[in-house]
């Protein structure tokens, strides 16, 4: 018995490593957007089809893996995902240079790791909530922390890269980010992995799953809570560098780093203590809280406010992800896969419609992204309407 929990202890933590590394290959290149526009003379519109496309390959991968990883088995899914990762990360630091598109380098490369990333947020949510652990809202919340953890990793490193090296070195950072996820592979190999359902055990799953209401409502509350945790951490470093003014290394540690950090410890403090809380309720709120850091960052033309603002969007957009997937695996107990599958693409599906919606709207507004900002509150407005229907639901079905 004790040695069965060891080695689910392992495959935990190489779960909390695949989250790091999805971290990685969705926060890294944000840093480099306005390299890659003074570089390669990308426009706005071409790095906001990199965002886009990123998240736009994570969701139909999220739809195809949901049959494709219980026919080749979790732990074959895994390793490939952690592959097609370090692939991607290496193609981006060579690609566009010998391309005669430097944005079609750019864009292989992404969708390469886009793959692994969709892969990997399938694979890990389901795997953790079938690992024997005693509180699987507490496992759910520490493992999307680390997710946090990895991006808060990726800006600090990064960015002291940067300062001792210099920015023109970043396609040595690409290699360097890429022996994580190649590291991570070699773990997968061997730690246990729970039984995959059969796979015809998916259809019924799926129709089933599409007669429930309870599952559309989690659906809805997965797309916002994609849009808006990838709006801002999308366009955040940007944000600050070239709407505040502020240096790259500044703009980075008070924009992408601190929303981060505030996210990571919101979900660490949630899966230590958060037990005895009511989750709905404590997304719900934070939910207005969100709406309020976004209207601060848009509409305060002060630096220190969105210093603030920033910490406070990390802090309360923190639960609304892992909260969603907690909220559907209790309220609806034989989802399984097929269930994590379909929310995690319409999380990807939020995913690609903030940080796009925010890229349009600001390229419409002669580039303002705060403009963008104040446009992407329509997606915590439109949770905390959901959570509010499935509370009337809920009480009358």
């Amino acid at each position: 018995m004790t040695k069965i929990h060891i080695n689910y202890d392992k495959t935990m933590k190489a779960c909390f490593l695949g989250f790091i590394v999805q971290a990685i290959i969705n926060n890294f290149a944000p840093l480099l957007f306005l390299t890659f526009q003074s570089t390669y003379k990308i426009s706005l519109p071409q790095i906001t089809v990199l965002v886009t496309f990123n998240f736009l390959i994570q969701l139909v991968t999220d739809f195809v893996a949901i049959t494709f990883i219980t026919k080749i088995g979790y732990r074959t899914s895994a390793i490939m995902a952690h592959i097609l990762c370090a692939l991607g990360l290496i193609l981006l630091s060579f690609l566009p240079d010998i391309l005669p598109s430097p944005f079609l380098g750019l864009l292989i490369a992404t969708i390469l790791y886009a793959v692994g990333g969709g892969l990997l947020e399938v694979l890990i949510n389901h795997i953790v909530e079938t690992c024997p652990t005693d509180n699987k809202e507490k496992a759910m919340s520490i493992l999307h922390s680390f997710y946090c953890w990895g991006y808060v990793v990726v800006v600090l490193l990064s960015t002291l890269f940067f300062y001792l090296l210099g920015i023109n070195n970043w396609r040595v950072l690409c290699l360097l980010w890429a022996i994580l996820p190649i590291l991570n592979t070699f773990l997968f190999m061997t730690v246990p992995i729970t039984p995959s359902i059969h796979d015809g055990e998916i259809r019924p799953a799926l129709k089933k799953l599409a007669t429930k209401r309870l599952f559309w409502i989690f659906v809805i509350i997965m797309i916002c809570a994609g849009a808006t945790e990838q709006g801002m951490g999308q366009w955040a470093s940007t944000l600050f560098e070239k709407e505040l003014g502020l240096s790259k290394i500044i703009g980075d540690l008070g924009g992408p780093m601190l929303f981060a950090f505030m996210m990571g410890l919101t979900r660490l403090l949630y899966g230590k203590y958060g037990e005895h809380v009511n989750l709905e309720k404590l997304i719900f709120y934070s939910s207005i809280f969100c709406v309020a850091s976004f209207l601060a960052i848009a509409l305060i033309p002060n630096p220190i406010i969105a210093f603030i603002a920033c910490a406070v969007s990390g802090l309360s957009i923190s639960l609304m992800w892992p909260g969603a997937l907690s909220m559907a695996a209790s309220s609806i107990k034989t989802g399984g896969i097929p269930m994590f599958g379909l929310l995690a693409l319409a999380g990807d599906i939020g995913c690609s419609i903030g940080p796009s919606t925010i890229g349009a709207v600001s390229s419409y507004f002669s580039d303002d992204l705060k403009k963008g900002i104040l446009a992407a509150i329509i997606f915590p407005i439109i949770l905390i309407l959901s959570l509010l229907y499935k509370k009337k639901f809920t009480v009358k079905p």
